[in-house]
């Protein structure tokens, strides 16, 4: 059986905006805002390591229905609740019939 799974909209209750960040020609930092809408959002730290092996602290978890910047790598940052947070990592889990299910966000 495959197809999609349906998305639990009634968890979607955080506004939330997610920026790609660059660098312009010039040197300075650019913010592409790639989505602004609703998420759940987790805000339960935890600690995992990164590239290097290193310790980090993650500042919870932003869930979004479906593929924000598909065939892309998200990089940047996240404001919600009124705080600014790094995005240390992004997962697409499939659906069966092998589209994207949901965008999630881990922040530091």
């Amino acid at each position: 059986m495959k197809g999609k799974l349906p998305f639990p909209r009634w968890i979607l209750k955080t506004p939330v905006q997610v920026y790609r960040t660059h660098t312009s020609e010039d040197g300075e930092p650019v913010e592409d805002l790639i989505f602004d809408g609703l998420c759940s959002y987790d805000a339960k730290s935890k600690q995992k390591l990164d590239k290097e092996r290193r310790l980090v602290t993650l500042a919870g978890k932003v869930i979004i229905q479906g593929d924000i910047l598909p065939g892309e790598l998200i990089e940047g940052l996240v404001r919600i609740d009124g705080a600014e947070r790094s995005i240390f990592s992004a997962l697409r889990p499939p659906n069966p019939d092998g589209s994207v299910f949901s965008t999630e966000l881990e922040l530091m």
